[in-house]
């Protein structure tokens, strides 16, 4: 049995991000006692070696997205070749490993390396 599914808002949804949101407006609004969060980092060189790495693997997200719509521009132009076919199947799973890198996501990055590298 097939189930029709349909692009939606969900109010609900909304209320649970609201809901989880709540402490965060709290902490912005009024900070907390002791506040780690909003001390100076003692690992200044550190973090601007991590920030530049977070820029530069968002940069790396989206050169591999635009590879990948660039490929299935080549492919319906009837360019077949090795380049078209590795740009449709190796550009997305760069990028959603690159995006589970980024956001710290070791649970997916095994998996998608499996897929790479299958």
């Amino acid at each position: 049995m097939l189930k029709e599914y349909k692009l939606s808002f969900n109010i609900y949804g909304l209320l649970l991000f609201l809901i989880i949101m709540i402490p965060n407006f709290i902490w912005f609004a009024v900070p907390a006692p002791n506040d780690v969060l909003r001390a100076d980092s003692v690992t200044g060189g550190i973090d601007t070696i991590a920030s530049v790495c977070q820029v530069l693997m968002i940069i790396a997200v989206m050169i591999c997205c635009l590879l990948y719509f660039a490929s299935w521009v080549g492919y319906y132009a009837g360019i077949v070749n090795m380049g078209v076919i590795l740009g449709l199947t190796v550009s997305p799973c760069l990028a959603f490993l690159f995006f589970a890198i980024d956001r710290k996501n070791m649970i997916a990055v095994i998996p998608m390396l499996l897929i790479l590298f299958r």
